[in-house]
C-alpha cells in the first residue's frame, strides 16, 4: 500500500512548472561526494560560520573538524572522559565547545586542541552546547532537565533555566536578540526564556517529545521537530500554531535552514532527508540514505549536505559551484604552445586554501668566516669569529682548523694592538675552561714567540698579558692544591681498601 501512495503523493504535490523543476534540478545536483566512517552514530554536525566552512563532526568521545576542501580531518579533540555531545565552533571559527555524558562542559582552542575553560554545574550528560551570538556566553541543556547559560571568560553559570520537566534536549540562543533563549524537551514542550529576568516568557506543547527547535531570521517564528511532525509557531501571536507537517514515518531528529533560510532539511530516523519551502511547507526535494539518520547539516554557501547516521556513516553530497563548473567545462585546457600564455602558465594560480605548499628553501650562503677560509684569508677568518656575540665554540673549532692547516702562525702575525686586543680577550676568557685549555695554550705560545719583543710597547696589550699570566699562575696553583687532595684520598682510599682485606682475611 506505501508504493501506491507515494506514487499519488507526488503526482498531487510535484506540480511540474517551471519552478518546480528548476528547484529540483538544484537539489539534484548535489552529488554523493564520500562515505566516512567513524567509530559510533553520529550525534552533531555544525558547519563553521566563516569560510573555509569547516564542520566538526561528534561521535563518542571525540569531536573531528573535518576540511570542505578535502573532505580529511584537519583536527581530532578527544580530551573525553566520555561520550561527548555537540561539537559547536564559535562565530570566529578559534574556539569549539562540547559537552560530554558526565555533566561536563569544555571550551577548546581548535588551532591547538587546548581545554581553555572547564564548566561544572550539570549532573547528567549535556546534548546541547552553543555559543551565544556575541562569543562570550555558552548555552548548555542536559538531562537534569535545565538549561544554562554560562559566561566564558568567568567560567560560571550566570543563569539557570529551570522549568522542564524531562530532558532538554533541544536549544538555541536568538541571532536577532541574545537575550532570548528557545528550548525544547522530552516533556514535549518548548519553552521561550528571558535572560533579563531569568523566566520563562512563554511555553507551547509540541505533542511529542522535543528533538529540535530553530529561530527564523527575525525572531518572529519558530519551528519545532519531534516525533514525525515539524510545527511552525508564531511568537508575536502568542505561541499561535502557524502550521504542522508530518511528511516522515519515524522520529525527525534534527533540522536546519539553507543559506537563504527559505528552505528548511529535516533528517529522520526513516533514512530520508525532506526539503520543505518555508512559504508552504511543501516537500520540494528528499534524500533516502542506508541508514537511520541523527543530525544533519547544509554548509552556509549551499555547497555541502552532511550527514550522520546511526551506523557511523558520514554522508556528504556536493554541488558544484558556478566556479567549479567552469573548471570543469574546460579541463587541461593548456595555452598554444609558443604563446605567452603558454610560457607564463600556472605564475598566477595561488592554490587551494588546504593545499600544502612546498616552500622553496633559499639558497644557504657560506657563513663569513667559512668564507674567508675557502680563500685563504685565515686573518680575516679569526676577525669574524673574533666580533662580539659569536659563540666561544665557533672561534675555538676555528682556531682548530687553523692548527690542522698549519696556518695559525699566518693568521695571528701582522696584527696591530686593536687587532690583536679581541684574540688576547678571547684567551683571558677562556683560558682555564678545561675542553679549551690545550688549544688556547698553543694559541698563547704563538702570541709570544711573534710579539714577545713589542708586546710590551702597547699599555693595553701589556694590561691584558699581565692578566693572563696572573690567571694563569692561579689556575697552576689551583691544579697543585686539587693534585694534593687528589693524593690524600687515594692514600685514604687505599688504606680503607688493606684494612677491609686485613679483616676479611
Amino acid at each position: 500500500m506505501s508504493s501506491p501512495y507515494k506514487k499519488i503523493s507526488l503526482k498531487k504535490f510535484a506540480v511540474p512548472t517551471e519552478k518546480g523543476t528548476e528547484e529540483s534540478r538544484f537539489w539534484r545536483r548535489f552529488k554523493p561526494r564520500c562515505s566516512l566512517s567513524e567509530i559510533a552514530s553520529i550525534t552533531s554536525i555544525k558547519f563553521s560560520p566563516i569560510q573555509p566552512f569547516d564542520f566538526a563532526v561528534t561521535s563518542s568521545t571525540r569531536v573531528q573538524i573535518y576540511s570542505t576542501q578535502t573532505y580529511k580531518v584537519k583536527k581530532t579533540i578527544s580530551r573525553f572522559n566520555d561520550i561527548a555531545y555537540c561539537g559547536s565552533i564559535r562565530n570566529d571559527a578559534k574556539l569549539l565547545v562540547a559537552g560530554d555524558a558526565t555533566g561536563l562542559i569544555q571550551v577548546f582552542d581548535i588551532n591547538s586542541r587546548a581545554i581553555l575553560r572547564t564548566m561544572h554545574g550539570h549532573n547528567l550528560p549535556v546534548h546541547i552546547t552553543r555559543f551565544s551570538p556575541g562569543n562570550t556566553q555558552i548555552l548548555s541543556c542536559s538531562d537534569d532537565k535545565t538549561a544554562r547559560i554560562w559566561d566564558v571568560p568567568g567560567q560560571e553559570a550566570i543563569s539557570n533555566l529551570k522549568e522542564h520537566q524531562d530532558y532538554v534536549r533541544a536549544g538555541l540562543i536568538s541571532n536577532d536578540n541574545p537575550h532570548l533563549v528557545l528550548t525544547g524537551s522530552y516533556d514535549q514542550s518548548i519553552k521561550l526564556w528571558d535572560l533579563r529576568t531569568n523566566s520563562c516568557t512563554m511555553s507551547m506543547s509540541h505533542g511529542a517529545p522535543v528533538e529540535d527547535v530553530l529561530i527564523f531570521p527575525g525572531g518572529g517564528m519558530i519551528i519545532s521537530a519531534g516525533g514525525p511532525t515539524i510545527t511552525v509557531w508564531d511568537l508575536i501571536s502568542g505561541g499561535r500554531v502557524v502550521r504542522s507537517v508530518s511528511n516522515h514515518q519515524k522520529t525527525i531528529t534534527s533540522m536546519c535552514f539553507d543559506g537563504s533560510s527559505s528552505r528548511l532539511l529535516t533528517g529522520s530516523l526513516d533514512h530520508h532527508v525532506k526539503i520543505y519551502d518555508v512559504q508552504n511547507y511543501d516537500v520540494v526535494h528528499s534524500f533516502k540514505y542506508n541508514s537511520p539518520i541523527l543530525c544533519i547539516a547544509l554548509s552556509p554557501d549551499d555547497t555541502n549536505i552532511v550527514v550522520g547516521m546511526t551506523c557511523g556513516t558520514l554522508s556528504i553530497r556536493h554541488r558544484k559551484s558556478s566556479q567549479e563548473e567552469l573548471s570543469v567545462s574546460h579541463p587541461n585546457k593548456q595555452p598554444r604552445v609558443g604563446s605567452y600564455k603558454y610560457f607564463t602558465r600556472g605564475q598566477t594560480y595561488d592554490g587551494k586554501q588546504d593545499d600544502f605548499v612546498v616552500e622553496s628553501k633559499p639558497r644557504e650562503h657560506l657563513a663569513l668566516y667559512d668564507h674567508y677560509l675557502k680563500k685563504f684569508q685565515y686573518s680575516n677568518a679569526l676577525d669574524a669569529v673574533l666580533r662580539n656575540g659569536t659563540r666561544a665554540i665557533l672561534t675555538i673549532s676555528l682556531l682548530q682548523e687553523l692548527i690542522y692547516r698549519d696556518a695559525l702562525r699566518q693568521a695571528i702575525v701582522g696584527r696591530d694592538d686593536v687587532s690583536l686586543e679581541p684574540l688576547v680577550k678571547f684567551l683571558l676568557r677562556w683560558i682555564n675552561e678545561p675542553k679549551y685549555t690545550s688549544i688556547l695554550i698553543d694559541v698563547g705560545n704563538v702570541i709570544i714567540d711573534v710579539y714577545s719583543s713589542v708586546i710590551w710597547k702597547s699599555p693595553l696589550i701589556k694590561k691584558l698579558m699581565v692578566s693572563l699570566h696572573t690567571k694563569v699562575k692561579m689556575e697552576i696553583n689551583l691544579q697543585k692544591e686539587i693534585a694534593k687532595v687528589i693524593g690524600s684520598l687515594e692514600m685514604v682510599a687505599k688504606g680503607s681498601m688493606s684494612t677491609a682485606t686485613t679483616n676479611y682475611t
